[in-house]
């Protein structure tokens, strides 16, 4: 868990320089949002450990479901956490995120490129009904809030 703690702070730390220089949000505004998605992420990985389900990922599970519910109008605090998560900016968490990817890739080069190119039409093919259908489920959701 203290791993996890660092690397999550290296990567936050990384994110609000990045969210600082590109989208010109001050760290000290952003701190606090970024302690809350540590935090959070830091739960999900503690739930992946001891509840025991047996799917591919299941840190990105718990995270993705603790995010949900402490953001969704269910929980009391929603529009606190949203109002601090909100300063900071999407691309400037991705690309920490991305980078981390990219190097564990990189130490299984050998095992990627047995893959070979397998690989890359499977995972265009997730990214892109992924994308169509978060894009329709967002679609429907705001159509029916009203939003657009």
């Amino acid at each position: 868990m203290k791993n996890n703690a660092l690397i999550l702070t290296i990567i936050g730390g990384i994110t609000l320089i990045g969210n600082w220089i590109s989208f010109k949000v001050s760290p000290i505004d952003s701190i606090l949002g970024m302690i809350i998605l540590i935090i959070i992420a830091l739960v999900g990985v503690w739930l992946s450990k001891i509840i025991p389900i047996k799917v591919e990922s299941p840190t990105v599970i718990w995270v993705s479901v603790l995010a949900l519910l402490l953001t969704s109008p269910i929980f009391p605090g929603h529009e606190v956490i949203s109002q601090f998560t909100d300063k900071i900016n999407f691309m400037a968490l991705t690309t920490p995120v991305l980078t981390y990817a990219g190097l564990s890739v990189g130490k299984d080069i050998n095992t990627f490129k047995k893959l070979g190119i397998r690989i890359v039409i499977v995972s265009l093919l997730v990214y892109t009904g992924t994308f169509l259908l978060a894009s329709i489920f967002a679609e429907i959701v705001l159509r029916l809030n009203g939003t657009i």
